[in-house]
């Protein structure tokens, strides 16, 4: 089992920053590709970012990339998604995810945080 516990949401106006923290518990963290996830009310779960287990490789969404950066300290147990330049379409709950391989498929992750909401106010 991995455990995950989101941090860093909050209310930003929007052109505004936020760091998101993952912080991991349980199994080898660096075992695990991470990926970062978003819902908004009345959405499905989306695809944000994802990085690999040895942090070379990492992936982004369209409507996010050049804006979010997604990083990890294994030595720390934890993922991170700089977040610049935030939109109101940003509004939502962000997840972390902890999976076998570097995906942007929900089902491709095994565990989950509990979320974290960001708001982005226009």
């Amino acid at each position: 089992q991995v455990q995950l516990v989101e941090s860093g949401g909050g209310l930003v106006q929007a052109g505004g920053s936020l760091r998101l923290s993952c912080v991991a518990s349980g199994r080898t963290f660096s075992n695990y590709a991470m990926g970062w996830f978003r819902q908004a009310p009345g959405k499905e779960r989306e695809f944000v970012a994802a990085i690999s287990r040895s942090r070379i490789f990492t992936f982004y969404s369209d409507s996010v990339k050049g804006r979010f950066t997604i990083s990890r300290d294994n030595a720390k147990n934890t993922v991170y998604l700089q977040m610049n330049n935030l939109k109101p379409e940003d509004t939502a709950v962000y997840y972390c995810a902890a999976g076998p391989l570097r995906s942007e498929v929900v089902a491709d992750y095994a565990y989950w945080g509990q979320g974290t909401l960001v708001t982005v106010s226009s």
